[in-house]
């Protein structure tokens, strides 16, 4: 992309901020440029953003159910999914997706819930609490 041709479209998912782009200049050597965004980007991202949305509700009515532990709402609430998550915590993904089972996740232990709570940024007597009761 050349300097001049850098997308300027005020996106509304910066939140008033730009982001640093490189683009080349009329000798041929990349430049940094700000960008404040561009359109199709803006729509993908908003795209993405209403999936985890549903995945989160789909998620938290599971949980309501019976059917599944709160960390997988609490996923994507934050915006991860499995191998986000498994690199935040240090765990496996099949770790992770066994504490998604309610009756694993009620016997996990505080430095296990602790790895979770940090990785949401959330207090882990929170994720403690919510081993006795969703929601």
């Amino acid at each position: 992309m050349k300097l001049d041709e850098v997308p300027q479209d005020q996106s509304s998912t910066y939140g008033g901020h730009s982001k640093l782009v490189y683009a080349v200049d009329a000798s041929g050597q990349y430049q940094r440029a700000q960008s404040d965004g561009w359109e199709p980007e803006a729509f993908a991202t908003q795209l993405a953003v209403a999936a985890l949305q549903e995945q989160e509700a789909e998620a938290l009515a599971a949980w309501q159910a019976g059917q599944q532990s709160p960390l997988k709402c609490l996923m994507y609430r934050y915006r991860l999914d499995e191998p986000a998550l498994a690199q935040i915590t240090g765990l496996w993904q099949w770790r992770i997706r066994r504490h998604f089972r309610p009756s694993i996740y009620r016997r996990l232990s505080a430095a296990i819930l602790a790895r979770y709570a940090e990785a949401f940024g959330l207090p882990a007597a929170q994720l403690i609490a919510y081993q006795k009761d969703p929601v």
